[in-house]
């Protein structure tokens, strides 16, 4: 599927320079995103998910509704990290990475999760999740995550918690088009929202947070009242065609990479992606 785009001429001066070989494209970071879902409320048939809006001082993709993620950490790979459910090399397989990856790609997501919307994917065994995250002490934890003051596996060790990787769901994979000047390689994974759990606006890189339905969050996009980047938009489509939650996490997904194209043709640029995928522009 191809897509003409419209482009500054900085922008395009760039392209230009990084298609002609002028210009070294920059290497994508490895990142972790997770889709919060829980049934509709009230109740009704479909799901809702956890989006939240990135501030405007972003440097990357400021002002859209995102899923909570963001970068592996270093410490993230650490063997420290108490881990129950589908262990290491179960992610390797799904995710095609070495083992050290997939452990700190699991552990960014559950990380992440926790930074951005105070939802914890751990409990103290392998049968059990906390209850509740709210907390002056829980808010400290989680604020010395941010600062990178505290590893995640001293976190999880000093609470005495396990992480719950079963809670998890392997979901996809994008990576930002070559010519973009800041790029990711992205695993997507889907998580129902643990119960008795809530998340809370917990302020930082966004400025307002949502449950929507997939499909209302779309056609938010549709309206152009809600900006999101065009992987989110194709995710929530995938969200919303599971029609329940427990069709999101029995979900078969074949983890295929996914790197949008940027091509020049007639003097039009054309985002071009594999055939089958819904990549809205």
């Amino acid at each position: 599927m191809a897509t003409n785009i419209p482009m500054s001429e900085t922008t395009a001066s760039w392209v230009r320079d990084v298609l002609d070989g002028r210009a070294e494209p920059a290497v994508p970071r490895h990142a972790a995103t997770v889709m919060l879902v829980r049934p509709a409320v009230p109740a009704g048939p479909g799901v809702q998910v956890y989006l939240l809006r990135r501030v405007p001082t972003m440097e990357f993709a400021p002002g859209a509704f995102v899923f909570p993620g963001g970068r592996v950490d270093d410490r993230d790979a650490d063997h420290a990290v108490r881990w129950s459910g589908p262990a290491p090399d179960y992610w390797a397989r799904r995710f095609a990475v070495p083992e050290p990856l997939a452990r700190a790609l699991v552990c960014a997501a559950v990380r992440e999760t926790f930074e951005e919307s105070g939802v914890l994917l751990a409990g103290p065994s392998a049968h059990e999740v906390v209850a509740d995250t709210r907390g002056a002490d829980w808010e400290a934890d989680r604020a010395a995550l941010i600062d990178r003051s505290l590893s995640f596996a001293e976190f999880l060790d000093r609470r005495g918690l396990v992480l719950r990787t079963d809670l998890l769901r392997p979901w996809s994979q994008w990576i930002t088009p070559l010519v973009e000047p800041r790029r990711y390689d992205t695993r997507f994974f889907a998580a129902a929202l643990p119960e008795g759990q809530q998340t809370r606006d917990v302020g930082g890189e966004a400025d307002r947070v949502a449950w929507l339905r997939p499909e209302d969050a779309v056609a938010g996009w549709d309206r152009s009242e809600l900006r999101m980047l065009p992987p989110t938009v194709a995710t929530l489509r995938e969200l919303a065609a599971c029609g329940s939650l427990e069709g999101v996490m029995a979900a078969e997904r074949e983890i295929i990479p996914i790197e949008p194209e940027l091509r020049v043709k007639n003097g039009r640029y054309r985002l071009v992606v594999p055939d089958g995928i819904d990549y809205p522009l």
